[in-house]
């Protein structure tokens, strides 16, 4: 590994280490996040059949958002 890391820094890939390690870091948080989302996905096919939103659905989710944004401040 060591030497592939520094073929790529002399290549100009990378300006150092850190930053090719940073990358990879950042890069298997969107794999795990896009995991997490594959999993919810799946969850929600599995569930059943959907049934219509009413208006009081949306009414109960945006007083929940703002809820949430009153006790993030």
């Amino acid at each position: 590994m060591e030497n592939r890391i520094i073929s790529l820094l002399r290549l100009g890939s990378y300006k150092n280490a850190s930053e090719y390690f940073m990358l990879l870091v950042q890069q298997d948080k969107q794999r795990q996040t896009k995991q997490r989302l594959e999993t919810k996905l799946i969850q929600g096919i599995e569930s059943g059949t959907a049934e219509p939103m009413t208006a009081q659905d949306w009414d109960e989710i945006c007083q929940a958002m703002r809820e949430r944004s009153v006790e993030r401040s």
